[in-house]
């Protein structure tokens, strides 16, 4: 298992930097590949299900040579109806060994969350903050037992 503490940071890269953005992005990668063997060949949904935990859904939703698109979210019935929370669509730059969240899809269910997120003015902290958020989320499913 590769360990994301030896992704490089510059002396320059600090907490919500474009930098610091950066190498989050290489952490993002490496946890990735601790719940995921690889992205290249996922063509189907695939869920992850473990004892102590809600089942991970994986879809993919674009493969190509150098970049793979897909959605990590759990699923929950709400009200009748299904709820996924959080929903994230992921890019993963295979070349560069990064992995980004492009979206939030359906914003915050949580309205404190919502109320935060709503606080951020720069494109680059609501970034920091969708990364970090998948950043943790990954620990914690890798903790839980989750693999695809």
């Amino acid at each position: 298992m590769i360990a994301d503490q030896w992704c490089r940071t510059s002396w320059r890269a600090a907490s919500g930097s474009f930098v610091g953005l950066m190498t989050l992005y290489e952490s993002n990668f490496v946890r990735l590949g601790w719940i995921v063997r690889d992205l290249r060949t996922l063509a189907a949904s695939r869920i992850s299900r473990v004892a102590a935990d809600c089942d991970l859904h994986l879809m993919p939703v674009e493969n190509s040579r150098y970049t793979s698109v897909f959605r990590l979210t759990y699923l929950f019935d709400h009200q009748g109806s299904v709820l996924k929370d959080p929903d994230l669509e992921i890019c993963v730059y295979h070349d560069a060994r990064l992995a980004e969240v492009r979206s939030l899809r359906g914003g915050h269910h949580h309205p404190r969350l919502a109320h935060l997120h709503d606080r951020l003015d720069r494109e680059l902290d609501r970034r920091w903050a969708r990364n970090m958020m998948l950043n943790k989320w990954l620990e914690y499913c890798a903790e839980r037992g989750h693999r695809f």
